[in-house]
């Protein structure tokens, strides 16, 4: 995993495009005013620089997810709160060619001991549509902590969805790291 940069624009528009139907059904929608940084080179440069920015500021950290060498998604910790909160969401995407194949269980095992171990967080929170399972069998093989549902917590696909909220805080990272560590991070190493 590594921060997406400019030149990874034609790989990245390749693998949404052709994930389109595949991914949207999960996302907010794009205003349609906006470029769209799937098709559009600078909109996708414009995108890059902006998450340069927000890793600078320490507001949000985004990873494009390799797979040989190849784009296969994201894994993206987004919202940091510092002060009292000290904390973060996740949120994350892969090419269905590698869905299934444990990549976006080891990158979201990756972003949250980030979190935990390098920024020093206390919380991640992971959002999901009830209705993705895919998404929700992620939570499962890691064991995170379901919280509830939030009633229409986000715009997705033009429509206030309601949400699962799992949640970990660095108390339960720090007693489950080496668990997590060793089934997940490790296992391709």
């Amino acid at each position: 995993m590594r921060p997406l940069a400019i030149n990874d624009f034609r790989e990245w528009s390749e693998v949404r495009q052709r994930n389109g139907e595949w991914l949207t059904v999960w996302e907010p929608s794009r205003f349609a005013h906006q470029p769209d940084p799937t098709t559009d080179k600078s909109a996708f440069a414009s995108r890059c620089l902006q998450r340069d920015r927000d890793r600078a500021a320490g507001t949000a950290f985004q990873f494009g997810l390799f797979v040989d060498g190849r784009v296969a998604g994201e894994v993206n910790l987004n919202n940091v709160i510092r002060g009292a909160m000290q904390s973060c969401t996740v949120g994350y995407w892969v090419d269905q060619d590698h869905a299934g194949n444990g990549y976006t269980v080891e990158g979201v095992a990756l972003v949250m001991q980030f979190a935990f171990e390098q920024l020093g967080l206390h919380r991640v929170e992971i959002c999901i549509v009830p209705r993705n399972q895919r998404s929700r069998r992620i939570m499962e093989k890691l064991a995170i902590r379901e919280e509830g549902v939030a009633q229409r917590y986000l715009e997705i696909n033009g429509t206030w969805e309601d949400h699962v909220r799992y949640a970990m805080t660095s108390e339960e990272w720090h007693a489950r790291r080496s668990e997590i560590v060793r089934t997940w991070i490790t296992r391709t190493a």
